[in-house]
């Protein structure tokens, strides 16, 4: 197997992700914003357990960092074959009202700049080798916007947008690029939400459940998997049916 970078893998949902793609035998590239314990646990816990990871910090909106990183996984971990864009920021609420330009922008730095960055540091490795995997992480509220959150709304369904632009253009160069989309899926940063939200939120999923980092988690190793080599363009909605109303 080759040697996967997740973004914002240092805790929470990317952190899963990294776990999963390193049992699937992926050499896991840990990345987080900060050099600290968490980062540091992370690639420690990979290891744990058997799997190759290296840590790498590195601000995913900041070009020179991007390029540093990249090449710091190339050279400590070999070239990179799986790209899973996961890293988020703040997603504060706010009536429109009180949503102006800079509140837009910070929230497509995470999700429409980053994959840029990343897109022109790791490309030309992929197409010389005529072999990639991009896979995004969006969220289902592309698809189901709650009020007061238009800035983050609005950038995820840009970062849609980016993914099947680039799933038509890199086609021919044998790199596929999809996007999983989660519903709520609890990790750390959600430990502000009450019971009754959640319980409010639990009464719409068919399934009868919460998702799980594991569930999401699975969706990307798919993506990332030589099986789906013929699959390019698409958005899995990961929310137990949710969607469908």
């Amino acid at each position: 197997m080759g040697v996967a970078l997740v973004t914002g893998s240092s805790r929470g949902l990317g952190r899963v992700i990294a776990r999963r793609l390193a049992r699937d035998g992926f050499a896991v590239a840990v990345n987080g914003r900060h050099d600290d314990d968490g980062l540091k646990t992370a690639a420690e816990a990979i290891r744990g357990e058997g799997g190759r990871a290296a840590a790498f910090a590195a601000d995913v909106t900041d070009r020179r960092q991007v390029g540093e990183l990249v090449d710091a996984v190339t050279a400590v971990l070999g070239p990179i074959e799986v790209l899973v864009l996961n890293a988020t920021g703040p997603q504060p609420e706010a009536p429109l009202s009180a949503v102006d330009w800079p509140d837009h922008l910070a929230q497509l730095d995470f999700f429409v700049r980053s994959p840029v960055l990343f897109g022109h540091a790791v490309l030309p490795g992929m197409r010389a080798r005529g072999h990639g995997r991009i896979v995004h992480v969006d969220s289902e509220v592309v698809d189901r916007p709650p009020p007061a959150r238009s800035a983050y709304a609005t950038a995820k369904s840009a970062q849609v947008g980016l993914v099947r632009a680039w799933a038509r253009e890199l086609a021919p160069d044998g790199i596929t690029v999809n996007t999983v989309a989660p519903g709520f899926i609890p990790v750390e940063r959600h430990a502000e939400v009450s019971p009754a939200e959640r319980a409010a939120y639990l009464a719409e999923v068919p399934a009868g459940r919460l998702g799980t980092p594991e569930d999401v988690a699975a969706a990307v190793s798919f993506f990332a998997s030589e099986e789906a080599g013929f699959v390019t363009g698409q958005r899995l909605l990961v929310d137990g049916g949710r969607a469908l109303g």
